[in-house]
């Protein structure tokens, strides 16, 4: 016996699953909010849940419910990678949902940047953050904030409060 038949031999034995050596199709359910994981669900998988998985490729809110390739991580059915997106079928987010999950669009003379979301948006670093809230506030956060300008620096508002 190979070191590898030794090995799927064993994993049998310690979990009750055979492994899993061919490519398999599944879908896309979701990507999870801690950073994106992909959450992946196909025939025959262990339980019924979505499960975590690892990717190659990037992976965006635009891909869910789309048909994805899987291979397993030592051949263990509850260990999926995703190795790509399949190209044709039904295209982006399901339908059946109220709305997609916001996109970013890049304009193609490279001078505009536009970044959409529901209801908040956060761009975070470290201790630093700003947050734009739907109801149209804008938070700044940080240990130490700096407003400078050449020109005018405008503080306007309906009220503006100091310290």
């Amino acid at each position: 016996m190979s070191g590898r038949d030794l090995i799927e031999a064993q994993l049998a034995a310690d979990t009750g699953i055979q492994p899993w050596h061919a490519v398999v199709t599944g879908e896309l359910a979701a990507l999870a909010d801690d950073g994106g994981t992909p959450l992946v669900v196909f025939e025959g998988q262990p339980g019924t849940a979505a499960l975590r998985a690892r990717s190659v490729v990037d992976l965006h809110g635009a891909h869910i419910g789309r048909g994805v390739v899987l291979m397993f991580e030592r051949a263990d059915p509850s260990r999926p990678i995703v190795m790509g997106v399949l190209c044709g079928g039904p295209k982006g987010w399901p339908e059946a949902l109220v709305a997609a999950p916001a996109q970013v669009e890049v304009d193609a003379d490279g001078e505009r940047l536009l970044v959409s979301a529901r209801s908040q948006m956060v761009l975070r670093c470290g201790k630093a953050s700003i947050t734009l809230t739907r109801a149209g506030k804008v938070l700044i956060q940080g240990s130490y904030v700096s407003s400078r300008s050449a020109g005018v620096n405008r503080v306007k508002g309906g009220s503006v409060q100091l310290n």
